[in-house]
């Protein structure tokens, strides 16, 4: 640093002129009395000159012991100052002395320890602030009051990106950059819930859907000042939550129109018993057998109700053991093959030479077998073909339920195994009276083999069901 612009060399230069002007003064009026009053002028001169030289070089002293003790320390300050300014916040001044500048140099020590401790705690915070927002299972996203992302969490960010990538950001795009700044602006699906935080100035909460997806959103306003400066948003995926309800509200609704029907049908007969409508014995026995058949019919739903109710609560009752999937086969087409003669249909069954042994409940099995076979005899037409087929493969048995009816469409495969569901909404039962439970029960008699059951189907041509069951239980002793 340049001498003359420090404190110490502008007081040095203030002494040094006004010692300057002290000897001029006294050399302009001493000088002429000198010369006359004294006959050794000259000694007296040269006395003078050496005490203007002694002057001169104390102040040049004083000047360096100034610098030493207020320059020096004040510099020490400074640099501190600038460390700290930089981020360096265990920067301290090591000066001990009693006067203010020891003062300032122990107030500069306490006020670098609180900014210290300060900006640890405000780190902590930060941290594990940071360290919520990773482990929170909701997507949390902060916009500021013009609609910029300025905060979120894992994943708010996938969120973010997957919104992006689908083309729903709010704002034009074309530009340089455009693309970039998009994708860090409220998405266009939050846009009128974050509008309407920004403009009533409350928490406002929406279900929203995205991608076949449904987001429960929770947007409440941030404030500055009683200002809104900007929103923080949690959002939540629920979509199975949605699906449940809505299977539950299909179940409660099918239910009860399956019980209804048998009810309607029950009561309007025996009214007509109760009324003497029947002319003959034969007509009242025909009605006292439709009754009789719509309570065998409410009795199975009851009990496909409870059986389903007890296997997906964990409490079916399964009594494994070894048993010969050949011979089950081989009494299913027993049990059928009259059925198939009166429907005019062929029933093939084919199983490999060799005994397939596996762990099963039998009576469990035999069940499924049963509904899989009802289900293709009711939905094959005259002159149609049903077929089994159990083979073994990779420690498994794989069992095949084939017919050639009117198939099943596509979008209805995967909710065929839910209770109730019929891929047709407008086919009416058939012979057997279904429950429409009966797929329901075989998934989850088959998943307590600790086997796996799916459908194949085309319209027009047929649907395959395929069993594969394992030979053993790995966790069973």
């Amino acid at each position: 640093m340049d001498f003359w612009r420090t404190l110490v060399g502008k007081l040095w230069l203030t002494i040094i002129g006004l010692v300057a002007c002290v000897l001029l003064t006294l050399g302009l009026f001493l000088l002429p009395y000198i010369d006359t009053n004294f006959t050794n002028s000259d000694a007296i001169k040269r006395l003078f000159t050496y005490v203007s030289i002694i002057g001169f070089t104390m102040t040049t002293f004083f000047a360096l012991f100034l610098l030493t003790k207020i320059t020096q320390p004040m510099q020490q300050l400074i640099q501190a100052t600038d460390a700290i300014r930089k981020g360096k916040y265990d920067t301290r001044v090591a000066l001990h002395t009693s006067d203010e500048i020891g003062q300032l140099a122990s107030a500069f020590n306490h006020m670098a320890e609180e900014l210290e401790r300060n900006i640890q705690s405000l780190q902590l915070e930060k941290e594990q602030m940071a360290s919520v927002l990773r482990s929170m299972g909701d997507a949390v996203i902060t916009f500021d009051k013009q609609g910029n992302m300025i905060l979120h969490n894992p994943l708010g960010e996938m969120i973010m990106d997957s919104w992006h990538k689908t083309g729903w950001e709010h704002g034009e795009q074309g530009e340089d950059g455009a693309d970039a700044t998009a994708a860090s602006r409220v998405p266009e699906p939050l846009y009128p819930l974050f509008e309407r935080v920004i403009r009533e100035r409350q928490e406002e909460s929406s279900n929203i859907h995205v991608k076949q997806q449904v987001w429960a959103v929770n947007m409440t306003p941030l404030y500055s000042a009683n200002d809104v400066h900007g929103t923080v948003s949690v959002l939540r995926n629920v979509t199975e939550e949605v699906r449940t309800e809505k299977m539950l509200r299909d179940f409660v609704a099918n239910a009860s129109h399956e019980i209804r029907t048998p009810l309607q049908m029950i009561q309007g007969y025996s009214e007509a018993l109760l009324d003497g409508m029947a002319s003959s014995k034969e007509e009242s026995d025909e009605l006292v057998q439709v009754i009789y058949e719509e309570s065998l019919r409410m009795s199975r739903l009851v009990q496909d109700l409870l059986d389903l109710s007890r296997m997906e609560a964990g409490h079916m009752d399964m009594s494994f053991g070894e048993m010969k999937l050949n011979e089950l086969i081989e009494r299913m087409y027993r049990k059928f093959s009259v059925r198939a003669k009166e429907r005019e249909l062929k029933l093939d069954a084919g199983c490999q030479p060799t005994p397939l042994l596996i762990e099963a409940d039998t009576d469990r099995l035999e069940q499924v077998f049963t509904n899989l076979l009802d289900n293709a005899f009711r939905h094959t037409p005259a002159g149609g073909q049903v077929a089994v087929q159990a083979v073994l493969k990779d420690e498994q048995v794989k069992v095949t339920f084939t017919d050639t009816g009117a198939g099943i469409p596509q979008e209805d495969l995967p909710h065929i195994f839910e209770r109730f569901y019929k891929a047709d909404k407008a086919r009416v039962r058939g012979e057997s009276g279904g429950t429409g439970l009966g797929l329901a029960i075989v998934r989850n008699i088959v998943e307590a083999h600790h086997g796996t059951i799916h459908a194949d189907s085309e319209v027009g041509k047929g649907t395959t069901f395929t069993l594969m069951l394992p030979l053993r239980h790995t966790d069973r002793v």
